[in-house]
């Protein structure tokens, strides 16, 4: 019997500096604090769920440098008792880092990006057969070169992986990043076949279809009958919806959090996810599933860190 949640994809570290403001070119802002932390949405959705005390085992699956910041992440990993034999070292590649601006007012954040060893992750080391996970979570789309690269059949090898993902009996769930890319919409739809759960917002959402969205349920419903097999979650700062391959629509506004109590949303959408994923492991359903997600994404609010706000479940 499968159990568990394999997490494959970007492993970063987040150097999130909390600042007072975001300059103009050529002008200066202030850093008020300055934090190293889990980035990237597997290690986030990973290190959510650990912290939500989660009875079921979490593996790791991707490429870290052979430097301190690769050390880092194996070491975090261990605290929290996640399965990291997945992670494998590159040696000529750095471990790759964000480097988080988040403003103090607002708690909105801009991001500076290495790409670093993710870029070349293309999963072939991940061995279905000995991963006995019940969900497999791929993350991010966009942000993982090799994995978002044609082959000559005309198909990623993010839409390879995802199939034998699939064929091994797993659940696969794919998230996305708001990142410009000329092939987005190709990207995505490649592995749309072998995808049960899409996770994006509305930004993503927009760029998959070539057009700004106004209205959630419409984008999810367009995007579910390009061949998703299950469902497609978009999510919004407000409110998420999600759609169904068997004709349900489910809507859930976000938790009214109060602007003094929010220290950043960076990783605010991977413990969404993570509070997503965590009731379709345990069998809920649907609804319950958008409710645990807004909670937890909520939860991630009250640190500037992806995953220091969030509390056992």
């Amino acid at each position: 019997m499968r159990e568990g949640i394999l997490a494959a994809g970007n492993f970063i570290v987040d150097r999130v500096k909390v600042i007072d403001g975001y300059p103009e070119q050529d002008t200066l802002a202030n850093i008020l604090s300055e934090t190293a932390s889990n980035g990237g949405g597997p290690f986030n959705v990973l290190m959510d769920l650990a912290r939500m005390g989660v009875k079921y085992p979490l593996f790791a699956a991707g490429l870290i440098g052979d430097d301190a910041d690769g050390q880092w992440i194996l070491e975090h990993c261990a605290q929290y008792g996640i399965d990291a034999k997945g992670l494998g070292r590159s040696g000529g590649l750095p471990t790759s880092y964000t480097d988080v601006m988040t403003v103090e007012p607002t708690g909105r954040r801009t991001f500076f990006h290495q790409r670093g060893a993710n870029a070349g992750f293309e999963g072939a080391g991940v061995d279905f057969r000995k991963a006995k996970a019940r969900i497999f979570y791929l993350g991010y789309l966009m942000l993982l070169d090799q994995l978002d690269s044609f082959g000559e059949d005309g198909r990623t090898t993010a839409s390879h992986l995802l199939e034998r993902a699939g064929r091994a009996g797993m659940v696969t769930a794919v998230d996305l990043v708001s990142a410009s890319h000329e092939k987005f919409g190709e990207i995505v739809r490649s592995s749309i076949p072998f995808m049960d759960v899409l996770f994006l917002n509305e930004i993503e959402a927009g760029r998959i279809l070539g057009r700004e969205i106004d209205e959630l349920e419409g984008a999810a419903r367009e995007i579910l009958n390009e061949g998703v097999r299950k469902m497609v979650v978009v999510h919004t700062e407000n409110h998420a919806v999600v759609v169904t391959t068997e004709g349900e629509v489910f809507c859930q506004d976000s938790v009214k959090v109060p602007n003094e109590e929010i220290a950043g949303a960076n990783g605010a959408g991977d413990a969404f996810a993570a509070g997503f994923l965590h009731v379709l492991h345990e069998g809920g359903g649907v609804a319950e599933a958008l409710e645990n997600a807004v909670r937890i994404a909520a939860q991630s609010l009250r640190d500037a860190t992806p995953s220091g706000g969030v509390r056992e479940i």
